[in-house]
């Protein structure tokens, strides 16, 4: 394809979103000489969530199509809130979703010593200072958006007492919050990030990787630039929120001699309705016990979702649809669901079970026999194989499947109804029997039709309504839990109330009589089935040998589909 976004037999050509388009026009020119090399750079405080998706699949994605290569980097620059923890969940998660590093797995610590004599470069051509102003005092001399900052007492020290200051800071002389390093730019920039940022601090604290031999600590947005250029990115891809220190990543390289300058492109962040993506706010939720911790199923954590069942392609595929822009939007959940339920319907087997069980008595089936049916695992995908399922005189079906007075268009169970059992035989409800005190139903009677084994009939009858059912006598005790959405409302974070007013009461439902047909016991954890006619649901960790334990990954119904139709 041309930049012109014409193949070369003339048809207009698929749309290229602006971050190709740059990199097409880069390589037309020469610019990296046809290099292409992105980065992942999470900094390890945290579990990866849905919007880190977006940029794995956007970086190392980028670095495939055009045959370049994505370095994965952890900006380790902030001891206090990193764990070995994070670093270790945050390689599973990349793997999970299908990219490989190879041997390209960098920290920024690894660049403490170069970021280090780069600092003293500034200082010596007179590009930084000390300040010895607290941090409530750089914050009141930095100004507003409206009014222009002025400058530090401290500013003119000379490259020398700087030199010497900072020397002693590295040696661990002062205590935290004493002094800082910061670049001298313009306190009169209308940009604010350009208003002498902060480059270095005094950290007093024990580092995962480099144990207590630094007492300073570099700045993100010091690092960030310079561990690019170290490790020859050419495009340094990022969220919109860091447009506004894109000069300040052009002016650390400008001043220093870097091995090259990368092109920083901000692309917007994604934003998912009836979710929250801040950092903070989950790390709110886990704290305040309000989830049962960074893997609850409910979670847009990476690790969250696959425990609910969401699998890697289905992720990949939500990434691709949203695509890439400029402009914040916010994307509606039900697409992501949709991305899931299309993914699973091709590869999840369809299995049976019952979460509301009723019985089921056929009393014209004989009360000691039991017959062995196969059951394809997927009408679509014979090589999925099958596996039998008993059929006995008593089944359970769900009890919404029956009504004593059902309207018109019923299609299920009602006294006189005719309806097919999924696979076995056409049943006739002939009756029921009640609790006589609470009014609940206990049994709902029929007949069945020997000549319809399999769920056909050679007459040519109808029969609108099919149910599923297990056999009672068979059936495994299971615990299912019915997950939904985390909050009642599709902006939960749009400053107007508290997020957590919004968490939605109904986010889980536990059902501990559900019923499952007894092939599920040899289901091992993270296995996804189709539950016929309930949704997708996959086995979770917390199974044991008598109660196997299923998580709803998603419903049938598929709302996205139906809004697009």
């Amino acid at each position: 394809m041309t930049a012109t976004g014409i193949d070369k037999k003339g048809a207009p050509a698929p749309s290229r979103d602006f971050i190709r388009t740059i990199i097409d026009e880069d390589n037309r020119t020469g610019k990296w000489a046809g290099r292409v090399q992105t980065r992942f750079p999470p900094e390890p405080n945290g579990y990866l969530h849905i919007g880190h998706a977006k940029s794995i699949c956007l970086n190392f994605g980028i670095a495939k199509e055009f045959g370049g290569q994505c370095n994965l980097r952890f900006d380790d620059t902030n001891p206090s809130k990193e764990e070995v923890e994070y670093v270790e969940s945050i390689q599973e998660d990349v793997r999970w979703l299908g990219f490989s590093w190879d041997d390209r797995l960098y920290y920024a610590s690894d660049y403490f010593e170069k970021l280090y004599a780069f600092a003293e470069h500034l200082i010596e051509n007179g590009k930084a200072y000390v300040d010895d102003l607290t941090a409530e005092e750089i914050r009141a001399y930095r100004g507003t958006l409206t009014e222009p900052g002025k400058n530090s007492p401290y500013r003119d020290r000379s490259p020398a007492e700087n030199l010497d200051l900072f020397r002693r800071m590295r040696a661990g002389e002062f205590p935290d919050g004493a002094r800082v390093l910061r670049a001298k730019i313009d306190m009169q920039s209308p940009n604010v990030v350009l208003r002498d940022p902060t480059l270095y601090r005094i950290k007093h604290v024990h580092h995962h990787r480099t144990g207590d031999a630094w007492r300073i600590y570099p700045m993100y947005d010091y690092t960030h630039c310079i561990s690019d250029a170290l490790e020859g990115v050419t495009h340094s891809l990022c969220s919109l929120e860091f447009e506004n220190n894109r000069p300040l990543y052009d002016w650390v390289l400008d001043n220093i001699s870097a091995p090259c300058h990368p092109q920083q492109i901000e692309f917007a962040r994604l934003n998912l309705g009836y979710t929250v993506l801040s950092k903070r706010k989950l790390i709110q939720l886990v704290t305040e016990g309000r989830v049962s911790g960074w893997d609850d199923p409910r979670m847009p954590t990476l690790c969250g979702v696959r425990r609910r069942g969401y699998t890697p392609s289905a992720m990949r595929d939500f990434c691709d649809r949203i695509g890439i822009s400029k402009a914040d939007n916010l994307v509606d959940m039900a697409l992501l669901e949709h991305c899931l339920r299309e993914d699973l319907n091709r590869r999840a087997r369809r299995v049976m079970g019952v979460l509301n069980p009723v019985k089921l008595i056929i009393e014209n089936y004989p009360e000691d026999a039991v017959e062995h049916i196969d059951f394809p695992y997927h009408p679509e995908d014979p090589g999925m194989g099958s596996r039998p399922v008993p059929f006995s005189r008593e089944l359970l079906v769900e009890r919404d499947d029956f009504l004593e007075q059902a309207p018109k268009k019923w299609y299920r169970l009602t006294p006189g109804a005719e309806v097919r059992l999924r696979h076995a035989y056409y049943v006739t409800c002939t009756g029921f029997d009640k609790d006589p005190y609470t009014g609940e139903i206990t049994a709902i009677r029929c007949l069945h039709d020997p000549a319809t084994k399999g769920g056909w009939s050679t007459d040519g009858r109808k029969v609108r309504g099919t149910l599923h059912w297990v056999s009672a006598a068979h059936a495994i005790p299971s615990e299912v839990r019915l997950y939904d959405r985390l909050f009642t409302t599709e902006s939960p974070a749009d400053g107007k109330a508290d997020f957590l007013t919004f968490l939605n009461p109904d986010s889980l439902k536990t059902v501990t009589g559900a019923r499952l047909e007894p092939s599920l016991a040899q289901a091992a954890p993270g296995d996804i089935f189709q539950f016929e006619r309930l949704g997708y649901f996959c086995k979770d960790r917390d199974s044991t040998p008598e109660i196997p334990v299923f998580n709803r990954s998603v419903a049938l119904k598929d709302s996205w589909a139906k809004a697009n139709k």
